[in-house]
């Protein structure tokens, strides 16, 4: 091959070598170019520490999972996993990873993890439940969250609470002087009252702390009632006769006939048998002192311990003995004079 020939053909090797280079410059900046553009940057808030990265990466998951962050179920994080990263917008993603809390609530212990910023969002957890009521021991709602913090619930509950009260009514109690004593009659029906008072009840935990009134009503008012009681003593015999009487005295009582041993008279004399008020002696006529016992005095005399009652007589006679506390029954023979003696009778003066 002549020179020429070999001249023309190094220069176009060369030549065709030149091309070939800056074309593979060309496509290497290009590709720079590219690579540059397509990358993104991202801004990442972990906690207290912030870092920025770039990446080729898609989504946010893979961004996190390129950087080696792992997140736990209860961790907070800004952005979902699937979200994806802008080429010409800032990404920003705030993580807040999960720290364990101790609550006591409703009796039992509960370990929370939570990523919450306060305590009031922390405890509006599903687990606990912090209503409007609540009080918290050991923080203030408003407080930050810090790991290992302690809280205790206290449960409240107010609620309303109704209660009637009766109201007794008043009795009036007034004398009857045509009954008997112990008996009595209910002239006018009464009837209670009632009251009712609305209570404000707070409860913690189930027990009951405070109770405040809020309104007392009286509803119905009492009515009276009147009810009218006997004031006339009354006694029952032996025998179930019942009687009454104004006053009862307890006496001595002695025995007499018409006879002439008990009246000097004998049955020939005028006055034989008749008494002081003009009478006629008989069982049921009895002598007294009038200073004592008013003549024509109705009465009832009671036996007391063993002795027998005289039963019903009338205060018709007087005798010279028969002074002061003393009686004198009168009999129908001597021998029941004799035996009766002295006795201590129950005297009852009775109504007219």
């Amino acid at each position: 091959m002549s020179p020429l020939l070999k001249n023309i053909k190094r220069y176009v090797s060369f030549k065709l070598l030149a091309v070939a280079v800056i074309a593979f410059v060309v496509a290497v900046m290009a590709g720079v170019g590219v690579y540059y553009r397509c990358q993104k940057e991202v801004v990442i808030n972990l906690d207290d520490k912030q870092f920025v990265v770039k990446t080729m990466k898609s989504t946010v998951k893979e961004v996190l999972k390129q950087n080696g962050i792992n997140l736990d179920e209860n961790d907070y994080i800004s952005l979902p996993l699937d979200t994806k990263l802008q080429s010409k917008k800032d990404n920003v993603i705030n993580i807040k990873s999960a720290v364990p809390v101790t609550v006591i609530a409703d009796g039992r212990e509960i370990q929370l993890m939570t990523s919450k910023q306060t305590v009031r969002e922390a405890l509006q957890d599903d687990l606990i439940n912090l209503t409007h009521l609540d009080r918290v021991e050991g923080a203030d709602l408003d407080d930050e969250i810090v790991k290992d913090m302690k809280l205790k619930v206290v449960r409240v509950k107010k609620e309303l609470v109704s209660q009637n009260e009766i109201i007794p009514c008043d009795v009036i109690r007034r004398e009857n002087d045509s009954m008997d004593k112990g008996d009595f009659k209910v002239v006018k029906e009464g009837k209670d009252g009632v009251r009712e008072k609305v209570y404000m009840v707070s409860y913690e935990d189930g027990k009951e702390v405070n109770k405040q009134i809020l309104s007392d009503t009286v509803v119905s008012s009492p009515e009276t009632k009147i009810v009218e009681f006997g004031t006339i003593l009354n006694y029952t015999t032996a025998r179930g006769e019942k009687f009454r009487y104004k006053k009862v005295m307890t006496m001595n009582a002695t025995a007499y006939t018409a006879s002439y041993e008990d009246t000097g008279k004998t049955p020939d004399h005028p006055e034989f048998g008749i008494t002081y008020t003009g009478v006629r002696a008989r069982k049921g006529i009895i002598a007294v002192d009038p200073k004592v016992i008013p003549l024509g005095t109705k009465v009832y005399i009671e036996g007391l311990g063993d002795v027998p009652d005289y039963g019903y007589a009338v205060a018709a006679d007087i005798g010279s003995a028969v002074k002061g506390n003393l009686i004198d029954l009168y009999m129908d023979d001597r021998q029941t004079v004799k035996r009766w003696g002295v006795k201590k009778v129950r005297v009852y003066i009775l109504y007219d």
